[in-house]
């Protein structure tokens, strides 16, 4: 027989977003319980060095924080269980919510932290240099390579918006891009150009990542012509990836309402969905930030919010 437990508050998905959630939502005695998903921790888990989120005079690691939220929340009195969400029912009142062991949880509130993920290139020696050299974000990372050569792969928004970011630091910034032409506003290509320390690469894809794999560290990329096939070598210390992100949403289509880019929308100045006492927290309904300590700042908000409408319903 399944196990079905009945709770005040479901977190779904851990990271900043979930783990604050969750010690906000134990310490009001919510008793919340946490499905840490996939990928416990976020995306923080696979970022190095963490020089950004308030509160620490050195360097940190983004395993150790998560490790640290983790410890947090569980000294609370938050229940973590290491599973996965693959069923929600947001129609009835508990709703439901299935994992992947045969939980079901019939919640009061449920919260949805289960974030966002970047587009990556999928080259074998991409993964080689994740967080030693290759980026996916310019604002955590573009400090750490002040007065070097980087390079921004991608031609939207995103990619145009990283690479003016890392003009701050960089003494050159690359664009390159697989098209002769930008899909980004109007208003960021003419800021881009405009810029000296800013190079465009035009009908160019990556072939390979190249450095010290002792180390390791970032030394070179390898192009591909998109029209004649040829190859070169372009010398870079950093290479940031911005061809877009995906929010982990996927459980959540049809059930609560969405963007076209399947971000959670929530109501202004609220996390709350467009279901009452289902609540969306961190980088499921922010394509903007996308930073941790933003991420952290909507768990405690949906925590609050959820503590108020279950006080409401008793």
């Amino acid at each position: 027989m399944k196990e079905k437990i009945n709770i005040e508050v479901l977190i779904i998905g851990s990271g900043p977003a979930g783990y604050t959630a969750a010690i906000y939502a134990a310490r009001a005695n919510l008793r919340p319980h946490l499905v840490s998903g996939l990928e416990p921790g976020g995306q923080l888990t696979i970022t190095t060095d963490v020089e950004n989120y308030p509160g620490y005079g050195d360097t940190i690691q983004g395993p150790w924080l998560m490790e640290e939220m983790k410890k947090q929340s569980l000294n609370v009195g938050t229940i973590i269980h290491n599973d996965l969400v693959t069923e929600v029912d947001f129609n009835s009142y508990p709703f439901i919510s299935k994992t992947d062991s045969g939980l079901i949880f019939e919640s009061k509130t449920v919260i949805i932290s289960t974030g966002a993920q970047a587009r990556w290139l999928g080259i074998k020696s991409e993964e080689k240099f994740k967080g030693y050299g290759i980026s996916a974000c310019a604002t955590c990372d573009g400090f750490f390579f002040k007065d070097q050569k980087v390079a921004v792969i991608g031609g939207g928004n995103s990619a145009v918006e990283e690479a003016l970011y890392l003009t701050n630091f960089a003494s050159k910034v690359t664009l390159i891009h697989r098209r002769d032409e930008l899909r980004a506003e109007k208003i960021l290509q003419d800021r881009l150009f405009k810029n000296p320390k800013i190079n465009v690469i035009w009908n160019k894809t990556i072939k390979e990542f190249i450095g010290n794999d002792k180390k390791p560290s970032l030394e070179s990329l390898v192009l591909k012509d998109t029209k004649d096939n040829s190859v070169s070598k372009l010398s870079v210390n950093g290479a940031f990836v911005a061809i877009g992100h995906d929010p982990s949403t996927s459980l959540f289509i049809n059930k609560v309402q969405m963007d076209k880019d399947n971000y959670i929308i929530t109501k202004p100045d609220s996390t709350e969905t467009s279901i009452e006492g289902i609540y969306a927290a961190g980088d499921v309904k922010d394509k903007i930030y996308r930073q941790a300590v933003t991420a952290a700042g909507m768990g405690c908000m949906a925590a609050l919010e959820a503590e108020k409408f279950i006080a409401s319903k008793k």
